[in-house]
């Protein structure tokens, strides 16, 4: 089943089935070929060498004790062993087929072997029709052994009791790796729906920018027409700043282009908030019970910048506030860092996580869109060429860090 990977920093979804839950790998998993050639050859040598004697005991017997006709149903059914994984159920088939003639004697050591098989089966092969009567099959060679040689009921019972353990216990662990693997789909398509949604309000924030440009143009060039006959300098300052209006708008168009822009939300048209109304946004966090500070720190982080980083700057600081509330709750101290290296503007927002967690809180000024979290702060991020880093701060509290690019292309 072919899958598409994740966008951004989502682990994103190239990611392999695996096998067996968990971070642990075995031999059978890393090498599962020299693995399997070592599990059907000593299954081989312990049916061949190991015999039952009086009293429950195990016993050696000499090979030349084998008959030739069975010691080559032993080799069959353990190199059967070896396509225990590729073909399980067939394995379980061959095996089957060679412990038949002994059963009754005392050649019929290749219960092993079936165990082996049945696990198989359990693990690799599907819960078909033919794989219950081959499971089934088994139990009742079982059980026609254990008549033959006048085995006590008790015994046979905990010998159907092992093999059908074997199956189930192969069973659940196919169950379990589906289920891991249907789990890390299901948070594939999820962090790609979230991706999806965030470029599209990104895509809404910057069509209403632009747009809101190009309507400061239209009345621009307005004045500019109605005083061109009698105030030809004053026209031409009106028309200089039509020019770089719109160069402004076609810049933000250039970042516009490739999002993919959902149906329009009409009632949501006009200017999109900017640095410069972080104060109302850190004062509306302060009403939420979060003591929040913005620190500058130098480099002249309140000089001009595009539309579009200012915007995603905002939303950035924003959402980390209200995540800062969701995970922290108040009583939490925040400090919003904000600097210029360069060209690029860098945010940083620590916390020191003292505070009680809350049901979430929406830091919704100037109708803030619902964000999602830090994957749709680094979808902003990586939109404009940048990045974003997230974690824990070691001495407690939570850091998060944003490189914005203030010019260039975007990523």
């Amino acid at each position: 089943m072919n899958r598409t990977a994740l966008l951004s920093g989502v682990p994103l979804p190239g990611v392999p089935l695996p096998g067996v839950p968990g971070g642990f790998r075995g031999p059978f998993t890393r090498r599962p070929r020299t693995a399997d050639a070592v599990l059907a050859a000593v299954m081989f040598l312990l049916t061949v060498f190991v015999e039952e004697a009086p009293g429950d005991a195990l016993a050696l017997r000499p090979v030349a004790d084998v008959p030739l006709p069975v010691l080559l149903l032993f080799a069959v059914a353990g190199a059967a062993l070896y396509r225990r994984r590729r073909e399980p159920a067939a394995v379980l088939v061959v095996v089957l087929v060679a412990w038949a003639p002994t059963l009754g004697s005392s050649y019929a050591t290749m219960g092993g072997m079936v165990v082996v098989a049945l696990y198989g089966v359990g693990k690799y092969a599907g819960a078909t029709r033919g794989n219950r009567l081959a499971v089934a099959a088994a139990l009742a060679a079982l059980v026609a052994d254990g008549l033959l040689d006048s085995v006590p009921w008790g015994d046979i019972g905990f010998g159907v009791l092992v093999m059908a353990g074997a199956w189930y216990i192969g069973r659940r662990l196919r169950l379990r790796a589906e289920r891991a693997v249907q789990l890390r789909y299901e948070q594939a398509a999820e962090a790609r729906r979230i991706v999806t949604e965030e470029r599209g309000h990104i895509a809404r924030e910057l069509h209403d920018v632009v747009a809101h440009r190009v309507s400061m143009m239209t009345v621009q060039a307005g004045a500019a027409r109605m005083v061109a006959a009698h105030d030809p300098e004053e026209a031409r300052e009106a028309m200089a700043a039509v020019e770089e209006a719109g160069r402004q708008a076609l810049d933000e168009l250039r970042h516009l282009l490739g999002v993919l822009r959902p149906e329009a939300d009409r009632d949501r048209l006009g200017p999109q908030p900017r640095l410069d109304d972080l104060p109302r946004l850190v004062e509306q966090v302060r009403e939420a019970g979060l003591d929040v500070s913005v620190v500058p720190a130098g480099g002249g982080a309140g000089a001009a910048l595009p539309a579009r980083v200012e915007l995603s700057a905002y939303r950035i600081v924003q959402e980390a506030l209200t995540n800062v509330l969701k995970h922290s709750g108040p009583r939490t101290r925040a400090e919003v860092r904000l600097r210029r290296d360069g060209g690029d503007l860098t945010i940083e927002v620590v916390d020191d996580g003292r505070g009680a967690a809350v049901p979430s809180v929406s830091a919704g000024a100037h109708g803030g869109v619902a964000g999602h979290g830090i994957v749709g702060m680094r979808e902003r991020a990586l939109l404009l060429g940048g990045s974003l880093d997230a974690g824990p701060r070691p001495g407690g509290g939570f850091r998060l860090t944003a490189r914005l690019p203030t010019g260039g292309e975007p990523a």
